[in-house]
């Protein structure tokens, strides 16, 4: 899609983001988050490399983390993302949030080699500059305010990227154990590419999307959203699109279910919503609301396999 941006004005609006960046001008600092979202993929590009250069300049770090993160995410420009990506490296420990993002980018083939290899770089600098920034403070457990020592902070950050004092961490750890055995034993539903799930509606979710060659990741664990470890049921790294299947109907569980889909809204996750009731019109759905992501399902491929098509095992 061309850009529908008059060409005079476009040179403009970049060169008033390189004269930003290059200044150094931190009271432009509003002008910036608007610029970066521009109709240009020049001018994106452009305020993303100004936004950068004023990391360390006393501007306000996560509002430009939180402006540059959908950049680097799903801007259509490969490049416009590719400087995004280092402008978030430039904010080291402030963009913590962003490293399972980046690390998705970096594994994700369908990304351009420089965008994978920035995102790689960015990801390993963000990581010790946090490194370096819990070494220099003093931490204390989030459930009980004892003081941690650096070796419970190292712990508890590794296995849960929360802080907690060994007490609390065996406590939590217990918890976490019997959670994941519950959840383990509640897998019993196999679909045809050999996946596990909980339930039939999880099941007609994993068979269309290997039908239909996208790939996915079944509930893959502690992915980070904000400050909260979430287990999405289903992630398409290659489209960066979360779904979840909301199959119960308990207080409790869409008590769990509002917070989780709160969580995906303040992130600016991708999400796709899929309950019961969609099942019968479930490649529909799909189709029309990838379609709103960017990935097209051709009309070949708009075959569903339903309960009745399955093949014996």
């Amino acid at each position: 899609m061309k850009n529908p941006m008059d060409r005079q004005l476009e040179k403009s609006l970049s060169d008033r983001a390189v004269a930003i960046g290059r200044e150094g001008e931190t009271a432009a600092f509003g002008e910036l988050l608007e610029l970066l979202r521009s109709s240009s993929d020049n001018v994106r590009r452009l305020s993303a490399s100004a936004l950068g250069k004023l990391a360390w300049l006393g501007v306000d770090q996560a509002a430009a983390v939180s402006a540059l993160a959908p950049v680097a995410r799903r801007d259509p420009h490969p490049q416009t993302r590719q400087y995004a990506i280092k402008a978030l490296k430039a904010y080291g420990a402030a963009s913590r949030n962003c490293l399972h993002d980046l690390h998705d980018l970096a594994r994700n083939p369908a990304e351009k080699d420089y965008v994978r290899r920035d995102a790689e770089a960015s990801a390993t600098f963000i990581e010790e500059a946090i490194r370096i920034a819990a070494a220099q403070a003093e931490h204390r457990c989030q459930r009980c305010d004892a003081r941690v020592t650096a070796n419970e902070f190292a712990r508890s950050q590794q296995a849960f990227q929360r802080i907690f004092c060994d007490h609390c961490f065996d406590e939590v750890y217990l918890e976490r154990r019997n959670f994941e055995t519950q959840v383990e034993l509640n897998k019993t539903v196999e679909a045809q590419d050999g996946t596990i799930v909980q339930s039939q509606g999880e099941r007609r979710l994993a068979e269309w999307l290997t039908a239909h060659g996208l790939a996915y990741r079944y509930d893959a664990k502690f992915r980070i959203i904000g400050e909260f470890q979430i287990r999405p049921d289903f992630y398409l790294p290659e489209l960066d699109v979360y779904i979840e299947y909301w199959g119960l109907d308990t207080p409790q569980y869409k008590m769990s279910m509002y917070k989780k889909q709160m969580l995906y809204q303040q992130e600016g996750k991708r999400l796709i919503s899929v309950y019961p009731r969609d099942l019968p019109g479930l490649g529909e759905l799909l189709t029309v609301k990838l379609r709103l992501f960017g990935y097209t399902v051709s009309a070949n491929e708009r075959s569903e396999v339903s309960p009745t098509q399955r093949p014996p095992p």
